[in-house]
């Protein structure tokens, strides 16, 4: 758990806000994410701009293009060109991933230190086919170890290959669902995905931004408008669950 720290990014208190933002590519030039510590800066103050006290960075991870440990390597490196840039205030980073699944995936060497830090929380990107029953086995056999929470990230880019079924199965499972705040702010999508937060079948929210151009932070539009359709107290509750699943181990 680490405090990030610039004089550039203004800290902001900002009630009935979603507080956590779970999904993002924040971290300079690992990723296809930010690609130098200024647009890092510039995500971290837009964030922050929007209510954000914890960004979880989880750059991209293929154990067919490297191993954990080179993984980890380079995370470390991009991580310490920000901080080096940043002075005291309250935003918060955990360093994560975004692990892409693969079968097998459950025997891979090192898979718990992907896990967000501090945490046992492990984000799974999976693949946009129907999964099959492999899989999803072995999804649930993941779940059920005491060392790892499975969140499925950006779920709405997969409902259209799942049967209704399959998340019923996943949620009685344990694990959980991540919706990007897109889904949320697109005029197209909102009302499926508040009906889906609605039934318990989304439980946490991530801007999954890149740059702050075509994929800039949105967590900030998407809280308003759950604010607006499930009220404050949602929101809170919301928070309240982030913050419980970040600290227990």
């Amino acid at each position: 758990m680490v405090s990030t720290k610039n004089t550039s990014i203004i800290s902001t208190t900002q009630p009935n806000k979603l507080s956590i933002d779970w999904h993002s590519h924040i971290l300079p030039g690992i990723d296809d994410g930010s690609r130098n510590v200024e647009e890092s800066i510039s995500l971290l103050n837009e964030q922050m701009a929007q209510g954000v006290k914890i960004v979880v960075a989880t750059p991209h991870f293929c154990a067919n293009d490297e191993s954990v440990e080179s993984f980890l390597e380079r995370r470390g490196k991009a991580f310490e060109l920000l901080r080096a840039e940043l002075p005291e205030t309250s935003l918060e980073i955990r360093l994560g991933a975004e692990v892409k699944y693969y079968e097998s995936i459950s025997r891979l060497t090192g898979l718990k230190e992907l896990r967000v830090e501090g945490s046992k929380i492990l984000l799974l990107e999976m693949p946009m086919i129907k999964w099959t029953e492999y899989m999803l086995r072995e999804l649930v056999e993941l779940s059920v170890r005491s060392d790892i929470k499975i969140v499925l990230a950006h779920i709405e880019r997969y409902l259209s290959f799942q049967k209704q079924d399959v998340w019923e199965r996943l949620l009685e499972g344990g694990i959980l669902m991540q919706a990007n705040a897109s889904f949320f702010t697109s005029f197209t999508s909102k009302h499926r995905a508040l009906s889906l937060l609605q039934k318990g079948n989304i439980y946490l929210v991530g801007s999954d931004c890149h740059n702050m151009t075509s994929r800039s932070p949105k967590i900030g539009k998407a809280s308003e408008i759950i604010q607006k359709k499930l009220g404050d107290e949602y929101i809170n509750q919301m928070n309240e669950y982030g913050y419980y699943i970040l600290e227990h181990k």
